[in-house]
């Protein structure tokens, strides 16, 4: 009867485990939030490191996102990073002053700490940090490394512990009986994963990396070796699966937390990691003490790290992002805080009209990098075109700009690059003749005149729109043109428009110096 009644209770526990299972799995393909938070992040770790068109597409995924564009121009310019007196206003800047794999590293924690549930925020903000400092780690250890597209090893660490923190975002109480397994009764992180969940938290892993269709160079990374010391890697992945686990042991020495759990001492890293990573215990104090400086300084720009309250309808002081990229919400005031006086200046509310209050300043600054990009040389005419509807973009805050060039073969213009809400859908279409007729397209470049309509509803404005504009873009309420045009030959122009009406307008200062951002492409293009 013993033994039944035994085999009852290891039943019972099993079916529980399995239950548990189903659920995160649900959890993985079903909750509102990681589905989404998948795909984001697996938009950002596609993006090849050396790909020019990645750059672009990585500029167009912060952008998208208000509270991640704060985020990274935050950290751009805090004094860990900042290399220069002037401030860090635009994206494409950040990403040239820190660099693409720094910029796409940040971005991905700074994805994964919104993304996470707000619930267990304690269990759930070790776990990010752990993930953070882990793929630090994995970037110092990168940098040293001859193997080709090195950089990839700190994404795979910082998904090493994506399974624990799951479950810390489902059950904090299941997450704590783990690890007391663990720490107390001596079990392997497998088994008592196992135990308690009806799988191993690597297993966990795998699934939902699987499920956001992650590269496998990745999720292979995740495996651990055999055997108790590590012999010099003979490929790219074992080096990288080497890396993996040796960033995320370490990343706990970069903690100090009471919910760590099993911490390696730096002595069992340097005698399992030693001789296949090249490294000795001051190589590994050293590591262990930049890493962690480093984590306090990123952390103090990711809202500490902290998963927030989503905001809703019946949230008091809530304010909506609105649809040209200028952020005024809960988490607006917390991204705030410890930035300068300058900083703060340049990154504020709007006019109603949807334009930031700092515009001339931004303007100012952009102009300026600009101008210190023609100067040096360093250039190419596609890079700066893109600089400039990134400063007319979020300085002025449009939700859609683009260029358009003249195809003399066709005699059409057509939209070249572009910024904002459905940009690639609306450059696709955004094509029309140069066929000299009356419409404000035409007539202005014709005549080589700036023109800002505050308020495109009003009849006369409408009325002289031409029929294209008003079936592509039908929400414009406001609008800028400013025409390409070198000696008497139109090459093109910049458009740029709100789907609100822009009743404060643009002032004297702010008009000359979007003139002036249009005179430095066309001394570019004339050169």
């Amino acid at each position: 009867m013993k033994n039944l009644n035994a085999a009852v209770i290891a039943s019972s526990s099993e079916d529980e485990a399995v239950s548990i299972k189903e659920k995160l799995i649900d959890m993985i393909c079903n909750d509102s939030g990681l589905p989404t938070l998948g795909s984001s992040i697996s938009n950002v770790v596609q993006l090849a490191s050396s790909d020019g068109e990645s750059l672009e597409q990585l500029t167009y995924i912060i952008l998208s996102d208000p509270s991640l564009t704060l985020k990274i121009l935050r950290l751009s310019n805090s004094i860990s990073y900042r290399t220069s007196a002037s401030s860090v206003t635009c994206i494409s800047k950040a990403i040239q002053m820190l660099g693409m794999d720094t910029i796409k590293a940040c971005a991905l924690a700074m994805i994964l700490v919104d993304g996470m549930p707000s619930k267990n925020a304690k269990v759930v903000r070790h776990e990010l940090m752990l993930a953070l400092s882990a793929s630090l780690i994995g970037r110092r250890l990168a940098k040293r490394s001859a193997f080709p597209n090195a950089e990839e090893v700190a994404i795979a660490a910082l998904f090493k512990n994506l399974g624990r923190l799951i479950l810390a975002a489902y059950d904090e109480r299941l997450y704590r009986e783990i690890l007391i397994l663990v720490k107390k009764e001596g079990y392997s992180e497998a088994r008592a994963s196992l135990q308690k969940l009806g799988c191993t938290f690597s297993w966990l892993t795998e699934f939902a990396l699987r499920e956001w269709n992650i590269p496998e160079s990745i999720i292979i990374a995740m495996k651990i070796m055999p055997g108790r010391v590590l012999r010099r890697p003979k490929n790219r992945t074992e080096w990288m699966q080497q890396v993996a686990e040796f960033s995320e042991s370490t990343a706990l020495l970069t903690l100090c937390d009471v919910i760590s759990s099993n911490a390696s001492s730096n002595k069992d890293l340097v005698n399992r990691f030693g001789e296949s990573l090249l490294l000795d215990a001051n190589e590994l104090d050293a590591l262990v003490n930049e890493s962690a400086e480093q984590i306090r300084v990123i952390s103090g720009h990711t809202s500490n790290l902290q998963p927030e309250k989503k905001a809703t309808e019946s949230d008091e002081n809530v304010h909506r992002v609105n649809r040209s990229g200028s952020v005024d919400d809960l988490s607006y005031r917390r991204l705030m805080d410890d930035m300068t006086d300058i900083q703060k200046k340049q990154i504020e509310d709007c006019y109603p009209g949807g334009e930031p209050l700092s515009a001339e300043d931004q303007l100012q600054i952009g102009a300026r990098h600009v101008s210190e990009m023609i100067a040096s040389g360093h250039y190419n005419i596609n890079a700066l075109f893109k600089s400039v509807l990134e400063i007319y973009y979020s300085s002025l805050g449009f939700q859609f700009v683009t260029v358009c060039l003249k195809d003399v073969r066709t005699n059409l213009f057509r939209a070249r690059n572009s910024l904002g809400l459905n940009h690639d859908k609306i450059q696709e279409n955004f094509v029309f003749p140069d066929n000299g007729s009356n419409d404000l397209f035409s007539m202005t470049i014709k005549r080589n005149v700036d023109l800002s309509i505050s308020n495109a509803t009003d009849p006369k404005i409408r009325n002289a729109l031409p029929s294209w504009h008003l079936q592509l873009l039908p929400e414009a309420k406001s609008f800028m043109i400013l025409p390409l045009v070198i000696g008497n030959k139109p090459i093109g122009l910049f458009y740029a428009d709100r789907s609100m009406i822009a009743a404060e307008s643009m002032s004297i200062n702010e008009m000359k110096l979007i003139k002036l951002l249009k005179t430095q492409i066309l001394m570019a293009l004339s050169s």
